[in-house]
């Protein structure tokens, strides 16, 4: 099979050789070929040296690699996301490798990405969808997106994360509930605050909106423009969602009805959330759960690599010096 890239098949390049055997000029078989004066005398001097075996494809790759990373570091590389389950920007820093030769080497030994595995056990259970575009507003506040993630209660002991499903199914009479983790994220800098709170109330969504925009504003946004939302009853009818987003003086938009890709930044926090906080280990009781939010969402603001702000965390992106 010819090279994906080439021009001409092994039947072509013979062709040449058996026109320029029947008295053909080199420009005019490159003419009548479609191809370079250079193309053709190339196929015409591997067949005077080889025959028509130096007319079969040969691999592009170089006889040598002096700059490869050597195997020694790759297997690093690779044992070091089996391990800690990160993506190339987190794991560059930590083994020494550049993040886009850590991507590098985990495409080349067919490792597969992390939005394709279980948060937990590292095991393949998605393919994912793409999107063909993305934005990012000019400036931070310009735009926030807001949302509610609803996680089931741990009960004491632990649940089916900690002793498996086969160890019993729950008494089902008894309430565990449910927590609601509120969340905000700047468009711009993805900048993001969340708490766990006891509904998803219009009451509830206004008053941590306001306690949102206060720690946005004690780290470097002092003005929120715009909110944005899906069209839960909270969002779009309470009074009071309305008076906070009055006094903070900013307008509220809402997506588009069945297309959360729209609040796709702070849906993305969601699920970063779910991986990295609530599912990354296994808790057994729900406040050690609750207590480990607010150290992540600081270690998300302060230190947590993000690729689509450079390799930056979203304080040095605010502030780069």
């Amino acid at each position: 099979m010819s090279h994906r890239n080439a021009r001409l098949t092994v039947h072509g390049r013979l062709l040449i050789v058996r026109r320029y055997q029947a008295g053909w000029k080199q420009a005019h078989i490159a003419a009548a070929m479609g191809v370079s004066r250079k193309c053709v005398k190339t196929w015409i001097d591997r067949y005077q040296g080889e025959g028509e075996a130096g007319l079969e494809t040969r691999s592009s790759r170089p006889r040598s690699t002096p700059s490869r990373t050597p195997v020694e570091v790759e297997a690093k590389v690779v044992a070091a996301r089996a391990e800690h389950r990160e993506g190339p920007d987190v794991l560059g820093p930590r083994v020494g490798v550049a993040p886009r030769t850590v991507s590098r080497i985990l495409r080349r030994h067919r490792v597969p990405y992390l939005r394709e595995c279980d948060p937990m056990t590292g095991e393949v259970i998605r393919s994912s969808k793409q999107t063909a575009e993305r934005y990012v507003r000019a400036r931070p506040g310009e735009l926030v997106h807001m949302d509610v993630k609803k996680l089931g209660k741990i009960p004491d002991g632990g649940g089916w994360r900690v002793h498996g499903r086969a160890a019993g199914k729950r008494d089902r009479k008894t309430k565990i509930g449910y927590d609601y983790v509120h969340s905000l994220v700047d468009d711009h800098s993805r900048l993001a605050y969340s708490e766990i709170l006891p509904d998803e109330k219009g009451g509830t969504c206004a008053q941590f909106l306001l306690r949102a925009a206060a720690y946005f504003a004690a780290h470097g946004i002092p003005t929120i423009e715009r909110v944005m939302t899906d069209n839960a009853f909270a969002y779009r009818h309470s009074r009071d969602m309305k008076n906070a987003c009055a006094d903070l003086g900013a307008k509220q938009k809402f997506i588009k009805p069945h297309c959360p890709w729209q609040n796709g930044k702070v849906e993305r926090l969601n699920r970063t959330l779910a991986t990295e906080w609530a599912y990354r280990q296994a808790f057994t009781t729900n406040d050690q759960r609750r207590a480990a939010l607010a150290p992540w969402i600081e270690y998300y603001n302060n230190e947590r690599r993000h690729s689509a702000l450079g390799g930056k965390s979203p304080i040095n992106w605010l502030s780069p010096t």
